[in-house]
């Protein structure tokens, strides 16, 4: 038997795949989950469980110890509790009305081109360049709204889209969320705790994949055709714009030329989602070793990747989307009794550490 440090030590370093086959260690995880002051009030006194300690933290440790002393009925215990403690959050989530607050954001736009941090992306741009007070103030209207409305909107739809997400998966009998946040976790399916992660086909895996099958960066391509096509565009805008003109004026022209040009691009990226739909494994180990530096995890995760085979711009609208959501969504927790572990387990390294990483990781596609 592991002590209480083994479990902190190994979950500190995100380490999570013990945890889904040790019953302690998953017991850990669960008690974690009710380390708040009014749950763990609340869990002791149903149970007829006394607490010597008063501190949260040694709190913790003293239940852990009591419960470990019959782990199988432990886990029923805190299973129960959890599962009456959610059913109260997802009640009181009005699924219609934030749904339809969703449908308010017409346009996905960040308004900068900074990666994870707004005031690093402010103080680059901003802060640092303009020696002249009226200059900086002239770019509040101009440019620094812009970005913080994009940011706080985006963030905004981001945020309340991830709660609806979060909340189907915790209406499946198979799920058990975590009451209170913990740290890599989201939530226990079938007792393996996995970090939800939602996430589109992403341009740079696209762009991996097209150099790997020996095909054009997609802009340069499109510029070529443009070329053929007579069609002129701002060759001195930002990639991302002279990609939106091109194409917008090949939906225009709507000729033969231009719409064949078009569908050749979006099967070239069809075919690649599909490669990734038959073998999840490949696109997931690619998503841990190309995450944000800042962000890194080795946790266990369960990838939600949302694509609009449309307009894979506009994946994005899929997030609201519960028509599409729900069923499947649904569907792949009504099978994962099937899965095997072993066919969840992949190991990955990532640039600057030495050592390689394993954890469970599984990819539900929403595709429209």
């Amino acid at each position: 038997m592991k002590d209480f440090n083994y479990w902190k030590k190994l979950h500190e370093s995100e380490k999570l795949e013990e945890f889904s086959s040790n019953s302690e260690g998953l017991l850990w995880l669960k008690t974690k989950s009710i380390v708040r002051k009014e749950l763990i009030s609340e869990f002791v006194e149903k149970n007829s469980i006394s607490l010597k300690e008063t501190a949260l933290a040694k709190q913790f440790i003293e239940l852990f110890g009591i419960l470990c002393k019959d782990i199988s009925h432990s886990h029923k215990l805190l299973d129960s509790y959890i599962e009456k403690k959610n059913k109260a959050q997802v009640a009181e989530l009005n699924t219609d009305q934030l749904v339809s607050e969703l449908y308010k954001l017409k346009n996905f736009d960040w308004g900068g081109d900074y990666q994870n941090s707004l005031d690093k992306y402010l103080v680059s741009r901003y802060v640092k360049v303009h020696k002249s007070y009226d200059t900086l103030l002239s770019k509040f209207e101009s440019e620094i709204h812009v970005a913080v409305q994009g940011y706080v909107l985006n963030s905004w739809y981001n945020h309340w889209s991830s709660i609806l997400i979060e909340h189907i998966f915790k209406s499946h009998k198979a799920v058990l969320p975590t009451v209170g946040q913990i740290k890599s976790v989201d939530f226990f399916i079938n007792n393996v705790p996995f970090d939800l992660k939602v996430t589109y086909l992403p341009a740079e895996y696209i762009k991996f994949k097209r150099k790997e099958k020996g095909l054009p960066v997609e802009l340069t391509y499109l510029k070529s055709k443009a070329k053929e096509a007579n069609i002129t565009f701002d060759k001195t805008a930002k990639p991302a714009n002279i990609q939106y003109e091109i194409v917008e004026k090949m939906k225009d022209r709507n000729d033969e030329f231009c719409n064949s040009v078009l569908a050749t691009l979006k099967k070239e990226k069809t075919d690649i989602l599909k490669e990734v739909q038959i073998n999840p494994k490949i696109l997931a180990k690619w998503l841990y070793e190309n995450q944000g530096e800042m962000r890194f995890g080795s946790e266990n995760r369960l990838f939600l990747v949302l694509v609009d085979t449309d307009d894979f711009g506009n994946s994005w609208k899929l997030k609201r989307n519960l028509d599409l959501l729900k069923p499947t969504i649904m569907k792949y927790l009504d099978n994962f009794k099937n899965k095997k572990t072993e066919d969840l387990k992949v190991s990955f390294g990532y640039k600057g550490k030495p050592q390689t990483f394993t954890a469970l990781t599984d990819i539900i596609f929403v595709v429209k």
